[in-house]
C-alpha cells in the first residue's frame, strides 16, 4: 500500500519536479513530473490533488492507478495533469522493479538492442582547430561526427 508521497522541486530555477512514493513496507519509487516553465503548476497539482488520492492505494496496481487518475479527472487532461500522471506511473514502476529485484526495462520485456549509434561533437574557432577535433573524434572511433565551427575571421557569431 502507498503510505505517503512527496513532491520535490529542485534545481536553481525550479527546473525539476520529482514525485517520491513510499509504500508501507518502506520501498520508494521516483517519478519525473518536470514540465518546463510550469514546474510549480505540476507540483501544486500533485500535492493538492493527486497525492491525497494515492495514499492507501495498492502500489502494485499500476494500470488501475493510471486509469483512475486519467479517467476520474474533473479537469481536462492537459500537460500539467499528464505530467503528474506520468510521474505516478514512473514511481510505481520503480517500486515494482525494486520489489521484483530487477530493472524496470526487464519487467517491460527486456533490452531490444545491444547498442546504439552515438555521435561526437567536433568544434573549433578556426578551420585547423576544427580539423584537429574531427581527427580526434575519428581516432576515438566515432562513425558520425557533428561539425560546428566559427566563421573564420569573425570574433563571434
Amino acid at each position: 500500500m502507498i503510505d505517503r508521497a512527496e513532491v520535490i522541486v529542485t534545481s536553481p530555477n525550479r527546473n525539476f519536479v520529482t514525485l517520491k512514493i513510499t509504500t508501507a513496507d518502506g520501498v520508494t519509487g521516483l517519478g519525473d513530473a518536470t514540465l518546463n516553465g510550469r514546474e510549480l503548476a505540476v507540483a501544486a497539482y500533485l500535492s493538492e490533488h493527486v497525492v491525497p488520492l494515492l495514499v492507501g492505494r495498492d502500489a502494485s496496481r499500476i494500470e488501475d492507478a493510471w486509469q483512475f487518475l486519467y479517467r476520474s479527472s474533473y479537469w481536462r487532461r492537459g500537460p500539467v495533469t499528464m505530467a503528474a500522471i506520468a510521474a505516478v506511473d514512473m514511481a510505481l514502476w520503480d517500486i515494482k522493479g525494486k520489489v521484483a529485484g530487477m530493472p524496470v526495462y526487464q519487467l517491460l520485456g527486456g533490452a531490444s538492442r545491444t547498442g546504439l549509434m552515438a555521435y561526437g561533437h567536433a568544434s573549433g574557432k578556426e578551420l585547423p582547430e576544427l580539423f584537429d577535433s574531427i581527427r580526434h573524434h575519428q581516432e576515438l572511433g566515432y562513425k558520425s561526427i557533428r561539425v560546428q565551427t566559427g566563421v573564420p575571421g569573425l570574433k563571434s557569431i
